[in-house]
């Protein structure tokens, strides 16, 4: 009889099939996707110990007026400066119209415009000088600077203060000239940290025609803001942001989901309570006055200054 009658193979010599994806494994990363006006994926920040942005990835749609909403503290203001090269991320990609903003950088600067702050411009120059030297910065000529400077002024009612130095012009005057500086190039994408912080509802109004228009001629606004009823009057699409990643994002419908925005922004990012009740913050509905300190009742009223003495 030979050896191998009756031998069955064990199963390691069986061709073993592959084993099925384990449902624990991580998905694959999803690349950035170059038809996007803004795409960020992994995009990482810390500050010491503290991490701001946390692996936050998002897509911003070309022509989309877009919002990003989230708590103090939340890393908006972080990733808007990374993906517009303005800091450096310790991790992570972003992309401007399909370019790496950390490789091709100066090309992505000249495509956007970015808001600064009013601590960040040189409010010694006149409004009409500081328009003109935007303008000539990123490689405009002054001619074409001046006429586009003078054009801004007159829309955002600033004409009579053009030969007034900024550092006179009232909070929301210098919120306008800021956001006026990051127009004049006729940028692709516009980058808004709280645009419309201390400015007065007529000129906030016009702000607002001056950006929608644009939005319909093909650029890309994306403003921070804290103002949920300006998000969804204003916004075609929204990202809630908290803890440095994103909680939600897509249309403001998509995002608010049959609720309004503000509830729904509160159930993402949760933190409300109920309020503190004081016992001695009653606002004088109890009728009662507020106790004489014992210490103040021990001396006698000082006569005023035309008193006797």
């Amino acid at each position: 009889m030979q050896g191998n009658v009756g031998f069955s193979p064990t199963p390691q010599s069986q061709p073993q099939p592959m084993p099925a994806a384990s449902p624990m494994m991580p998905p694959r990363p999803v690349p950035p996707n170059p038809a996007a006006a803004v795409s960020i994926r992994g995009l990482f920040k810390r500050f010491g110990d503290k991490v701001a942005v946390n692996g936050l990835s998002m897509d911003i749609p070309v022509g989309s007026f877009y919002g990003l909403v989230g708590p103090n503290g939340a890393g908006k203001t972080t990733t808007l400066t990374m993906a517009t090269g303005l800091l450096t991320p310790d991790a992570g990609v972003a992309m401007i119209l399909g370019h790496d903003v950390w490789r091709d950088v100066n090309e992505v600067k000249r495509m956007i415009g970015v808001m600064p702050q009013p601590d960040q411009i040189f409010d010694r120059l006149t409004g009409l000088q500081l328009l003109i030297y935007s303008g000539m910065l990123r490689g405009m000529g002054r001619a074409e600077s001046l006429t586009r400077a003078h054009d801004l002024l007159a829309a955002f009612d600033l004409a009579q203060a053009a030969n007034t130095m900024v550092a006179d012009y009232s909070a929301g005057m210098t919120k306008k000239i800021c956001l006026a500086s990051a127009m004049i190039h006729s940028p692709r994408i516009l980058v808004l940290d709280e645009p419309f912080e201390s400015v007065d509802p007529v000129s906030s109004a016009n702000l607002k025609d001056i950006l929608i228009e644009y939005a319909k001629t093909g650029g890309t606004v994306i403003i921070s803001s804290h103002v949920m009823a300006l998000v969804e009057k204003m916004c075609t699409h929204v990202a809630v942001i908290n803890h440095g990643q994103v909680c939600a994002a897509g249309t403001v419908d998509e995002v608010a989901a049959g609720e309004d925005l503000e509830d729904r922004f509160l159930q993402l990012v949760g933190g409300r309570h109920e309020a503190a009740h004081l016992a001695w913050l009653d606002g004088g509905s109890t009728g009662s006055a507020a106790p004489v300190p014992p210490a103040a009742a021990a001396y006698p009223a000082t006569p005023d200054a035309g008193g006797a003495r």
